[in-house]
C-alpha cells in the first residue's frame, strides 16, 4: 500500500512548546505538586502519560482556589485573565504554556476592548481557546461560528467592532464569514488570527485527500483542528476515517485501495503517526 504522509502532520510549534514545558517542570523535581489548568493539549495519550508522572489536571477556578504550594501550568489553549489573578493571589508558581499565537489574540482583545471596540470572536464558544479569549475582553464579546450566524448578525452601526478568529478555525469559512459581515457596512476591524500552521495543514490535507483512495486523519476527538481536517478531507475523499491511535484502524475501509493519505492534528505525537503509517504499509 502506497502512503502519502502530510509534512505538516503532528505537533505544531505551540503544542510542542507546551508539552516540553510540562516535562521540563517534571525534570526540575521541585517539591511543588504540578497541575495543568485544563488538559495541556487535546491528546489522551499525552495527558495519561503526564498523570503517570504525577501531573494532575484542574478544570475550573474553584479547584484552583483550593491549591496551596503548587505549580500551575497554563494549557496551550490559554485561559481567561481571572485565572492568572487567582494564581498570583494565592502565591502559586505560574508557568505559562499558552501558545504564543493565542497569547497574541489575548493582547489584541484586551487592547481593543479597552479602546472601546466591541469584540467579535469567530470560533466555537465551547472550545477552551475561545473561552480563554473571551476572558480578556472588558465586555462580553459576541461569538459566531458559521455563515448563517454571520448572515443573521445585526450590529449597532454607531459602534466600532474588532473581529478575531480562533487559531484553528477553517480558513475558507473565516473568509466567507468576513465577506458576509463586511457587506453589511459596519465599522469593523478584521484581524485574521488563524495561525499559519493551521492554514498550511488544512491546505495540505485538502490537496492530499484529492489524490488518494483512503484518507486517515489522526487526532483526539476533542481536538478542534483535527475535526476541521476531517471535515476538509471528507469533502474530497469518500473513504476518510478519523482515528485516535493505530487500534482504530479497523474502522477504515481499505478494500480495493492502492494509495492512502495520512494527516494528523496539531496535538498528535509523532510516534502515533509513525505507528499508523507503518501499520498501513505492512498490513494492508
Amino acid at each position: 500500500m502506497k502512503t502519502i504522509l502530510a509534512k505538516t502532520a503532528g505537533f505544531c510549534f505551540g503544542v510542542k512548546r507546551a508539552v516540553d514545558t510540562v516535562y521540563n517542570e517534571i525534570a526540575l523535581n521541585e517539591k511543588n505538586k504540578i497541575y495543568t489548568f485544563g488538559p495541556i493539549i487535546h491528546n489522551d495519550v499525552v495527558v495519561s502519560d503526564l498523570k503517570e508522572k504525577g501531573v494532575d489536571v484542574i478544570n475550573n477556578a474553584e479547584e484552583l482556589e483550593g491549591l496551596k504550594e503548587a505549580t500551575v501550568i497554563i494549557r496551550s489553549h490559554g485561559v481567561p485573565k481571572k485565572i492568572y489573578e487567582i494564581i498570583r493571589k494565592n502565591n502559586l508558581k505560574l508557568v505559562d504554556a499558552t501558545c504564543p499565537f493565542v497569547k497574541k489574540i489575548h493582547e489584541i482583545v484586551e487592547k481593543h476592548s479597552k479602546e472601546g471596540y466591541e469584540i467579535i470572536i469567530v470560533g466555537d464558544e465551547k472550545h477552551p481557546e475561545v473561552m480563554g479569549i473571551t476572558g480578556w475582553s472588558c465586555k462580553a464579546p459576541l461569538v459566531i461560528k458559521n455563515a448563517s450566524e454571520a448572515d443573521a448578525l445585526k450590529l449597532d452601526k454607531n459602534k466600532k467592532y474588532c473581529m478575531v478568529s480562533q487559531t484553528t478555525f477553517n480558513h475558507n469559512n473565516f473568509k466567507n464569514i468576513v465577506e458576509i459581515i463586511e457587506k453589511k457596512g459596519y465599522d469593523i476591524l478584521v484581524l485574521n488570527t488563524i495561525c499559519n500552521a493551521t492554514h498550511e495543514r488544512q491546505e495540505e490535507a485538502e490537496r492530499i485527500s484529492k489524490e488518494v483512495d483512503v484518507m486517515i486523519v489522526i487526532g483526539n476527538k476533542d481536538s478542534s483542528n483535527t475535526r476541521k481536517l476531517y471535515e476538509i478531507c471528507s469533502k474530497n475523499c469518500r473513504e476518510t476515517c478519523y482515528i485516535q491511535t493505530v487500534d482504530d484502524l479497523d474502522s477504515c475501509n481499505f478494500n480495493n485501495s492502492t494509495c492512502v493519505g495520512i494527516t494528523a492534528g496539531a496535538s498528535t505525537p509523532n510516534n502515533i503517526i509513525e505507528e499508523v503509517q507503518n501499520n498501513v504499509r505492512n498490513e494492508f
